[in-house]
């Protein structure tokens, strides 16, 4: 370990800005499908989106974009952002969303410490999906640090979708799943 000192443990990642081709499509996915509400426009070149009233989470721009590419494989780039749900349920619902809108899956996992699922937006930029479980049922190691665990992968996807259906059927809500939903996980690349 360095000698540096840590930064300090409230220091959070606070958003994230993307360079989109065609602001519309990607404000139908981000918003339309998962479900982000639109703070502010800028103009017709940028947008900004949250959830629950939060100035932006995501920022959506053409400035350098506009009709353009996404990266090449094997550039250097963005991998993937990352959108944390409070629960399993919230989670499950995304994934619903994502189902009802055709959108395929590039992975599903379970990391011992969160479930996630990964698919691409609409101008390829990895998307990542996730709950964290609660810190006590992290898996850790005899010495207590976070023990890091083989992605279990597409039994995640199933368990999400029992999770869904068992909540509602118990709630008294209307079933948003249904047992004929079919979901399409693309192999990794």
């Amino acid at each position: 370990m360095s000698d540096t000192p840590s930064i300090h443990p409230d220091v959070r990642i606070g958003h994230v800005h993307l360079k989109v081709a065609d602001l519309d499509r990607s404000l139908a996915f981000y918003c339309g499908v998962l479900g982000f509400q639109l703070t502010q426009h800028y103009g017709r070149a940028a947008a900004f989106i949250s959830a629950g009233g939060y100035h932006h989470h995501i920022g959506l721009n053409t400035w350098e974009s506009l009709s353009g590419s996404p990266p090449p494989r094997g550039s250097t780039g963005l991998y993937h952002l990352a959108i944390l749900y409070p629960t399993r349920a919230e989670l499950a619902d995304a994934l619903l969303r994502l189902v009802r809108a055709s959108i395929s899956l590039d992975g599903a996992s379970d990391h011992g410490v969160s479930e996630a699922l990964y698919l691409r937006d609409p101008d390829d930029n990895g998307v990542e999906l996730y709950w964290d479980r609660p810190r006590e049922k992290w898996p850790r190691t005899p010495m207590a640090q976070w023990k890091c665990s083989r992605a279990r992968s597409i039994s995640t996807v199933c368990s999400l979708k029992q999770s869904l259906e068992a909540e509602t059927s118990t709630s008294g809500a209307p079933n948003k799943a249904n047992n004929s939903m079919s979901i399409n996980v693309l192999p990794p690349l």
